[in-house]
């Protein structure tokens, strides 16, 4: 059973200038200590790649945070809340803390697709009701 669903679309300059305006602590912000680990290696071998990696999970924070019904606020943060990757390179959310007892108390599990081309990341997200609660 849907307990929620998400969508959202990131315009990559705006991150851009985010990154312009704040530096790193803007990405310090929005991603996890793996999530920042990644970034920074993007970054250094082709900046845009860096920057289109930050507004992909930007994005699918967006997207998970509305699914869930909470937006950006307690339990759901954007450091307890990680983009990972599967090794098919399937991306899935990983949720840490507070957030990720939340979530399993509520029996909830987590679809997440992210794309994203020149200008844009977009995000798509469902969140579904498993166990006795739901399928």
């Amino acid at each position: 059973m849907i307990y929620g669903i998400g969508t959202d679309i990131c315009d990559v300059r705006r991150i851009q200038a985010s990154l312009d305006r704040h530096g790193e602590r803007f990405a310090q912000k929005i991603l996890s200590e793996a999530e920042l680990a990644t970034w920074h290696q993007r970054s250094e071998r082709w900046p845009e790649r860096g920057v289109r990696y930050l507004a992909t999970r930007f994005s699918a924070k967006e997207a998970f945070s509305k699914a869930i019904g909470l937006g950006m606020r307690m339990p759901m943060t954007w450091r307890l809340c990680e983009v990972g990757k599967l090794p098919s390179g399937q991306p899935h959310i990983v949720l840490h803390g507070g957030l990720k007892t939340w979530f399993e108390a509520k029996g909830l599990s987590v679809h997440i697709s992210v794309t994203d081309e020149t200008d844009y990341a977009a995000s798509f997200c469902v969140v579904e009701i498993i166990g006795k609660n739901g399928l």
